[in-house]
């Protein structure tokens, strides 16, 4: 027997049955199915007797005997009716499906152990399809009073694969590979946190004796789980440190410094200042630089990431802007343009919108070094954009991007650019430790200096008209305002206004020409997007009626107000986003979150949290609470968090204790060569094998 065996080699898996599991469960292998944790667990300590059953009773278990089974007619079909007694009283077992083959399974005057949800009718008490087994039958299994519920699909249960055939398996399972199972923790390791060895752990998490067991059982593979994952990323980590060479920028030359001393339009903040330094000793090192830029909408990443790009300038180097959308693309030129306009930087753009002839001169511009600057979306990442000698590479809202497209910017040199990473989207701690874990990551925490906190309130529909009020009074200030819905088109299964509906409602109440309106939304060109969001740019139009297509993307000092229709349909970080759109100039700024007084309990903590703070950390954990870590990272990132059975939101003491523990075996033993680090390393060849993903991490 060996883990790594297919699942038809436990006794009892049929191919048929082992196919199933692998397409509904993914369990194709013994390891998998010993991984496979339940979810719940029915406690099975209390026997009753038939005359001490009570209508409130839930769930009962019953030592007793079959005395009579028959077939009884209904409105639809028939049921099947045993009847069952033990030394108090006899009560009615029932089954609505599958009554041929039950009748002729079960075995009169046998005693049998029977379990499921009491169900009392007319002072009568029944079972409904219970779980039935004979008490010598019983007596031969792995006892536990706890029993283990997994997770299961309609198509599985419709087979005939019940969570009773499951346990099943599993028991085999670890009936037949008890001994085989190997120690994957160090003496050391097991001893500092009293850890329960592994053979132990996986036989209570399937089936606890108690509560206790359970938790001990638990806690063990939940710090497995965790503190492999952090090996690999601390490993990663190390190796990019000590083994991939990277560009030296030894020089902090003229352009930076005039750049610095003349053109900066403000002091940098402090955590600016931090940033920029973590980042000079990264490429003033021969180590390659992987980092991740962490800052708040408005907070001043861009320029980091222009002071960044001229380190590389004065060292003979090229840097690189990589954006999401070409909204985002353009507008990081335009502000990267303006900003080094008088001094001798080329910069340019290349988007999907870019003509052939104007790509044929960026591309021999870049090839022969005359071109500083490239600012581009994924059109950079064609085999055709060769640079000369690409220094830096900066990622930006990086979560949108997958790990192969960002490995094809690894490959346009024969040594890797240092990469920079940056994001508006503030993760939290935990889980900036697991998915990034191999990246060093800056924060910028506090906002450039005369940056007043937008002000946010929630209102219900039936303030509507107090709201165009207030917008009507911002717009006599001479200021602007968005105006956000989340859909285009009417949905009959929801009764959120949509965008045209608005749009028209909002006409009726700022009528032209005192008022101009622009609109956009993803159904447009985008030529006709782009000539929209202009006319608000130049202030030839004071309201924005807009889909979320500007969450990313522009920046209109002049703007004060957000309102965001239907709020509550809105996620914690969409709704951050978009409020960042205001609060980019001087002036006081508002968001206001409009909603039905239909709120779900999330909705309402979702709605309350922005009310209550404009800090996206803080905002960022209440999401990952609500939401769960692989729904924060997006699609790209769904696959890496495939946990078994740790969360990184619950277990973040123990995630924690992990990752120190990765660190400081590690770094007294980088190639886990000393003897009593054997079983990790072999557990860590063993999962490095099988799991291709965390090599593609960042």
């Amino acid at each position: 027997m060996n883990l790594d065996y297919p699942i038809t080699y436990i006794k009892g898996v049929s191919v048929q049955r082992a196919a199933l599991l692998y397409t509904e469960l993914g369990i194709k292998t013994c390891n998998d199915l010993l991984n496979f944790y339940p979810f719940r667990y029915i406690d099975k300590t209390t026997f009753y007797a038939i005359k001490d059953l009570q209508p409130s009773t839930a769930e009962v278990q019953i030592v007793g005997k079959i005395t009579r089974v028959k077939s009884v007619a209904q409105k639809r079909g028939s049921r099947l009716v045993a009847t069952f007694q033990d030394a108090t009283g006899t009560m009615e077992l029932v089954w609505f499906k599958g009554q041929k083959w039950i009748k002729d399974a079960l075995k009169i005057n046998e005693p049998y152990v029977v379990y499921g949800k009491l169900n009392h009718y007319n002072g009568n008490f029944s079972i409904p399809h219970p779980d039935l087994e004979l008490v010598k039958d019983y007596k031969k299994k792995l006892q536990s009073k706890m029993q283990p519920v997994y997770h299961s699909t309609e198509k599985l249960v419709n087979s005939g694969v019940s969570n009773k055939m499951i346990r099943g398996y599993v028991q085999n399972l670890i009936q037949q590979a008890f001994d085989i199972i190997t120690e994957s923790l160090s003496k050391d390791i097991l001893e500092e946190y009293k850890l329960m060895p592994k053979r132990e752990a996986l036989l209570n998490a399937h089936f606890p004796k108690n509560q206790e067991s359970l938790a001990k059982a638990q806690s063990r593979l939940k710090f497995e789980e965790l503190f492999f994952i952090q090996l690999q990323l601390v490993r990663k980590k190390l190796i990019n440190k000590t083994k991939i060479k990277g560009f030296v920028f030894e020089n902090v030359g003229p352009i930076f410094n005039n750049f610095y001393s003349e053109k900066l339009p403000f002091d940098l903040t402090n955590a600016q200042k931090r940033v920029l330094k973590e980042i000079r000793k990264d490429v003033a090192s021969a180590a390659h630089m992987n980092r991740l830029l962490q800052g708040d909408v408005g907070s001043g990443k861009t320029i980091v990431a222009i002071l960044s790009m001229l380190l590389a300038i004065d060292n003979g180097y090229q840097a690189t802007i990589m954006a999401p959308t070409e909204i985002l693309a353009n507008q990081h030129f335009t502000a990267v343009s303006e900003l080094l306009e008088g001094l001798n930087v080329k910069v340019d753009i290349l988007t999907g919108s870019v003509k052939t002839k104007k790509r044929r001169e960026i591309h021999q511009n870049l090839e022969d070094g005359t071109l500083h600057i490239l600012v581009g979306t994924h059109a950079l990442l064609e085999d055709k954009v060769v640079f000369k000698n690409l220094g830096i590479a900066i990622i930006d809202e990086q979560h949108r991007f997958g790990v192969k497209q960002r490995a094809k910017l690894w490959a346009k040199n024969t040594l890797p650019p240092h990469i920079l990473v940056m994001t508006a989207t503030p993760i939290p701690r935990t889980l900036a430790m697991s998915v990034y874990g191999d990246l060093d990551i800056s924060v910028i925490d506090e906002l450039p200096p005369g940056r007043k906190e937008v002000k946010t309130v929630h209102r219900f529909d039936s303030n509507r008209l107090s709201v165009f009020k207030f917008m009507k009074d911002e717009i006599d200030k001479g200021r602007q305002v968005y105006l956000v819905y989340p859909l285009i088109e009417e949905s009959e299964a929801m009764d959120y206004k949509d965008l045209m509906d608005g749009y028209e409602s909002v006409a009726r109440e700022f009528p032209s020409p005192k008022y101009q309106i622009s609109i956009v939304h993803g159904k447009m060109k985008p030529a006709d997007k782009e000539f929209e969001m202009q006319r608000f740019v130049k202030g030839e139009t004071q309201i924005m009626v807009a889909t979320t297509v500007i969450e990313v993307g522009v920046n209109v000092p002049n703007a004060s107000v957000m309102i965001i229709e239907s709020s509550e349909r809105f996620g914690l970080s969409q709704l951050h986003q978009l409020r960042g759109r205001v609060g980019r100039g001087a002036d006081q700024s508002y968001c206001i979150l409009l909603s039905s007084y239909k709120l779900s309990e999330e909705a309402k903590t979702r709605l309350k949290t922005m009310v209550d703070t404009t800090d996206g950390f803080k905002i960022a954990e209440v999401d990952l609470k609500l939401r769960g870590p692989g729904n924060i990272m997006g699609t790209q990132q769904s696959g890496v968090l495939n946990l078994k059975i740790a969360d990184v939101v619950k277990d973040s003491k123990i995630l924690v204790a992990a990752r120190n523990t990765a660190i400081s075996v590690l770094q007294d033993d980088s190639n886990l060569s000393k003897e009593e680090n054997l079983p990790i390393k072999q557990a860590y060849i063993k999962m490095t094998k099988s799991s291709k993903i965390w090599s593609n991490i960042s």
